[in-house]
Parts: C-alpha cells; sequence; structure tokens
C-alpha cells in the first residue's frame, strides 16, 4: 500500500470536511454547533442510543459480510478480523475519490491473513456487487413507499439521483460479468502490461504475467465457488442490505430523538434511500458537501429548512465522521498490530 498517498488523502479529506462543515454552518442561517449538542442533550435518548447503535452496526455488518463470503469459499476468519477488513474499507473509501482506496486496503489484511489475492479479489467485487444491489434496491423500496417524495427534490438532484439509478444498475451488471467472465478481464490485463512493455514504462514482463497467471488462478477457482453457492451469494446480499439500511436509519433515529412523527419518519428513511443513490455515483471523498447538499435539500420539503440543516449535520456527524474517525483508529491499530506480529 502507497502510504503517503494514503496520508496525502487523509489531509485532504481532512480538509474537505472542514470546508463542508464550513459551507453547511454558512448556509443555515445562524444554527451553531453549539445548538446541535444542546438538541442531541436535550432529545429523546433512547433514539439517539439508537443512531449510535445504527452506526457500529453499519461496521459490523460489512464485517460479517465479508467472513460469510470468505466461509462459503473455505476461508473462515473471525468477526474481529472482518471488522478490520470492514474498517479499512470504509475509512479508506471515505478519503479517495469514488471510493477507490477501500477495496485494496481491506485486500491488504486479508492477505496478510494468508488469504490468497485471487480469492481476496473475488469476495471483495461480489461484496461490492451485493453492496450495490442493496442501494439499488433500497432505492426501488423507496419509489415504492412514496415516489412522489423523488419530486420534492430540486432539479440537479432529480438528475443525480436518477443518474445513480443508471450508474449503479450498470455497475451491478458489470460486477457480475467480472466474477462470471474473469477470464476476458484477465487477458485484457495482459494485453495492457505487454503494451506497457513494449512502450518500456515497466520491465520485468515475464515475473509479472506469472504473477498475473497466479492471481488468475486463485480468483477463477474463488469465483466458481461462489457462482455455485447461491446460498453464499444470498447471505451477502442480506449482510449488505442490513448494513445500508442501518447507516440510513440513522437520520430517521435523529429525527425521531427530536419528538418527530412516525409518519414523517418513514418519509425521512424512504427520502435517505434516493439520497444515498445520489452521493454514491459522485467522484468525491466520502461524497462530502455532496451528501450534505443532497440531505439539506430532500429533508427541506419534509420537515423545514433550518431542521433540514440540524439533521444533516447530526446525522452525518453520527454515520459519517465519527464512523470514519473510529474505522480509521481501529484500521491504524490493526496495521500496527499486523507489523509487529511481522517482526515477531
Amino acid at each position: 500500500m502507497d502510504w503517503k498517498k494514503k496520508l496525502f488523502w487523509s489531509l485532504f479529506s481532512l480538509l474537505l470536511a472542514g470546508l463542508t462543515i464550513w459551507a453547511v454552518f454558512s448556509q443555515s442561517e445562524g444554527i451553531s454547533i453549539g445548538e446541535i449538542l444542546e438538541n442531541a442533550k436535550d432529545g429523546n435518548k433512547l433514539w439517539l442510543a439508537c443512531a449510535v447503535v445504527s452506526v457500529a452496526l453499519y461496521i459490523i455488518l460489512e464485517g460479517v459480510a465479508l467472513c460469510s463470503i470468505l466461509k462459503g469459499v473455505g476461508y473462515r476468519r473471525g468477526l474481529h478480523r472482518g471488522i478490520l477488513y470492514s474498517t479499512a474499507d470504509i475509512y479508506f473509501s471515505a478519503i479517495t475519490p469514488s471510493a477507490t482506496g477501500g477495496q485494496p486496503a481491506s485486500a491488504y489484511f486479508m492477505i496478510a491473513d494468508k488469504i490468497p489475492a485471487g480469492v481476496a479479489t473475488a469476495v471483495l467485487i461480489l461484496n461490492l456487487m451485493m453492496y450495490t444491489l442493496s442501494i439499488v434496491a433500497l432505492g426501488i423500496i423507496a419509489l415504492l413507499i412514496n415516489y412522489r417524495l423523488l419530486f420534492e427534490f430540486r432539479v440537479i438532484s432529480i438528475v443525480i439521483i436518477i443518474a445513480g439509478f443508471v450508474v449503479l444498475t450498470i455497475f451491478s451488471i458489470f460486477f457480475l460479468s467480472i466474477l462470471r467472465r474473469g477470464d476476458k478481464v484477465f487477458e485484457l490485463i495482459r494485453r495492457f502490461l505487454r503494451f506497457l512493455h513494449r512502450k518500456h514504462i515497466i520491465k520485468r514482463l515475464d515475473s509479472k504475467i506469472e504473477k498475473l497467471n497466479k492471481t488468475e488462478e486463485e480468483y477463477m477457482d474463488c469465483a466458481r465457488l461462489v457462482s455455485g453457492k447461491t446460498s453464499t451469494m444470498v447471505k451477502a446480499f442480506i449482510w449488505n442490505f442490513l448494513q445500508r439500511a442501518c447507516q440510513i436509519a440513522v437520520p430517521v433515529f435523529v429525527y425521531l430523538m427530536t419528538s418527530g412523527t412516525a409518519g414523517k419518519a418513514v418519509s425521512i428513511f424512504a427520502s435517505q434511500c434516493l439520497i444515498t443513490i445520489g452521493f454514491n455515483v459522485i467522484p468525491v471523498p466520502g461524497a462530502m458537501g455532496i451528501a450534505d447538499f443532497l440531505m439539506v435539500d430532500g429533508f427541506t420539503g419534509i420537515v423545514g429548512r433550518e431542521e433540514a440543516f440540524k439533521m444533516d449535520m447530526m446525522s452525518r456527524g453520527l454515520s459519517f465522521y465519527i464512523c470514519v474517525a473510529v474505522s480509521g483508529i481501529i484500521t491504524l491499530f490493526g496495521y500496527i498490530m499486523l507489523k509487529r506480529r511481522k517482526k515477531a
């Protein structure tokens, strides 16, 4: 892993987070951090506890999903290892554009746990596919609950959400094709390596091709096992669906914490499903700024503009900023322990 690059993105994301929080407060007509903390203090503690538990489950359930898939292909790992794979994915997905760093970071720890690179790749692709499918499924559920909520958004938000539906559906089909026809993908990689070698960009082509062939063999073995086990794929979808639902439920619990009504709570959930569809296709680290814009836009029609800003800051504070910070700490601790284990 290129830790210098990761450090750069971490610092860049901190700057982006600061600018996002400043922008939200500057647009919120006088709402302050103190006022938000006061609302949390005076709110219903049971619903606040539910929001915190939902954030914890968001982290844990990805670990459960990954362990479930690994078990299905013959690599049983404990939940504590699954949580480490999960936190690495969550943290690095949050600080890199289009979540490009999450899967490699998770694979790094899998490979360190003696899971072959090809197996780790296939497992992560399957998990990402189910992750994407679960978001699309929740978006469809939201439209079934109340399709009119989509038109509560501004035109630009509607365009982003519709684009999200299209792109995520295409991604799901693409991931499935990789699992079923991975040989074509690896052949393209081989051609690309040969092209780079001809252009004198890389050296030692034979060793790279040999390593790629080994990874392909491991990957195809795992992909065949996964494709032949419907129960493994169904379980992976269920765990990912529950994981996404837990994260989406955080704004609902924040709303109920401030004496919200059950009817509007359902609308908040449906709206957040659509919001999640939208910000998942924007190539910005952690969708910072974009997610806030969509949340304020969507919630304003349900609870009013001032309350929408408060809900955005409290919900994102729990489900993103605190979640990513906790994930980063766990990942760092896991990395330190891994290095100590290697030295020993």
